[in-house]
């Protein structure tokens, strides 16, 4: 049985909301992130100690979201998380890296984690402002990519899990979300299986 090590509300939601679309068994364990690495016990596992961190039924380690989640599709093919073209494939894989390295890493962190890039507390005010742009530019993006659409690939697929999470976590920040993503967002939380992730994770809907 897979199992899935996720911090509640991290970006690891997305793999957890995957797992239960694929609805078969698998074990979900929270870990803190707020405790030291070396105390956690996530870092015996994945030394980066981070999450997602995918535990699989051999029991070898999978990390990364792009990567989990990649496999975790084409684990489950009849589940249909991937379009069956390649252009599709692309735009999805697009979509999902966009997501997490631009919309995430250089925007979303620079807005909430500024001293992860500058020592100086003088510098993180710019910072963050910084991030906030990226950030709207980032949902702009989205927002444009899901025009016409339901689905960033017409369908439900793996990137639309990775856009939830900036989507939850703009809503959160109250940081107002582009018509699009908006309707995506809302779209996705009325899914049972992203209701219920997001119960299991204490989060209200």
């Amino acid at each position: 049985m897979n199992k899935l090590l996720y911090a509640p509300g991290a970006c690891s939601i997305g793999i957890h909301l995957l797992l239960e679309e694929i609805g078969k068994p698998y074990q979900a364990e929270p870990t803190d992130l707020r405790a030291p690495a070396p105390e956690r016990s996530l870092t015996k596992l994945n030394p980066k100690s981070k999450v997602p961190t995918l535990v699989r039924d051999d029991g070898s380690i999978l990390t990364e979201f792009p990567a989990i989640a990649w496999w975790l599709a084409r684990s489950n093919p009849e589940k249909r998380l991937v379009p069956d073209d390649a252009d599709g494939q692309a735009r999805v894989l697009e979509a999902m890296d966009y997501a997490i390295s631009t919309v995430h890493m250089r925007s979303y962190t620079l807005m909430n984690r500024p001293g992860n890039f500058s020592p100086l507390e003088s510098a993180h005010e710019s910072i963050k402002t910084r991030g906030r742009e990226n950030f709207d530019k980032g949902l702009a993006t989205l927002n444009k990519a899901l025009e016409g659409k339901d689905y960033i690939a017409g369908t439900f697929s793996i990137a639309d899990a990775a856009v939830f999470y900036v989507e939850l976590w703009a809503a959160r920040a109250n940081v107002p979300l582009p018509a699009n993503c908006a309707a995506h967002l809302a779209r996705m939380k009325a899914r049972p299986a992203v209701a219920a992730v997001m119960q299991k994770e204490g989060m209200a809907a």
